[in-house]
């Protein structure tokens, strides 16, 4: 099947962006603490004991937190998914990004640049969730 051109209409589903990211944790109070510290998040409500729904400052985007002790949906495990991003604002080096990550409990994974000024890093949470960190 050929792609559309620039002047043709496709039919697709209209949104507003990605609005959440659901993970299984393996400590609930581990992941959200991680989460505050490291990104700033808000919590913004609990639906039972076991899930908190957390979100970015100055975002609409939003993590929920699922609790899995019993490890039955696998916390760390991504089903394929390699990775989530988020773009840091304004000019905040990346080493400082790394160390309020590791300070939070999570760990530095790699680092690089896509291209000329794209410079990246790769840092898992505490269950070993891949977020990458891309430069202003």
């Amino acid at each position: 099947m050929a792609s559309p051109g620039p002047n043709e209409e496709v039919a697709m589903i209209h949104t507003r962006g990605l609005a959440h990211i659901h993970f299984a944790v393996g400590d609930l109070q581990r992941s959200l603490h991680f989460y505050q510290q490291a990104f700033g998040m808000r919590e913004l409500f609990r639906a039972g004991p076991d899930l908190v729904f957390l979100q970015s400052p100055g975002g609409s985007d939003t993590i929920a937190l699922h609790a899995d002790p019993g490890h039955k949906l696998e916390p760390g495990k991504s089903g394929g998914i390699a990775h989530f991003g988020f773009n840091l604002v304004g000019d905040e080096p990346l080493d400082d990004a790394v160390s309020e990550v590791e300070a939070a409990g999570g760990s530095l994974v790699s680092r690089g640049e896509h291209g000329p000024r794209s410079a990246y890093v790769y840092v898992a949470d505490p269950d070993g969730y891949v977020i990458e960190l891309m430069a202003g």
